[in-house]
């Protein structure tokens, strides 16, 4: 069995949100627009975070699946992908963490 990754998660978003709405929890939330999948976001990351806090194991990675799954749904709706991100993230693990923080713009 080979491992699920986030690109894989990209492409069953990408999918699932060309469906019927009427079928597709991905389609309903991609229909409602980014404002509402946005949210969802946010509350996903609340509940990451409140899971992170009581140290409850079980709830942090069910949360965690729930955040990431959203974030793709809001990557999905505004048109960025998953390699945009990843690319991001190599440009920034070249340097430092605080000199990555020091060069942004503010």
């Amino acid at each position: 069995m080979s491992e699920f990754t986030l690109a894989d998660l990209e492409r069953i978003v990408a999918t699932r949100a060309a469906a019927s709405a009427d079928e597709s929890w991905t389609a309903k939330l991609v229909a409602a627009g980014q404002p509402k999948a946005a949210k969802k976001l946010g509350e996903e990351a609340v509940e990451t975070v409140i899971a992170a806090i009581e140290g409850d194991r079980a709830a942090l990675v069910s949360e965690s699946a729930d955040l990431l799954y959203h974030l793709m749904v809001v990557l999905k709706i505004g048109g960025v992908d998953l390699s945009d991100i990843m690319n991001e993230l190599e440009r920034r693990t070249g340097q430092s963490g605080i000199a990555e923080k020091a060069s942004r713009t503010k």
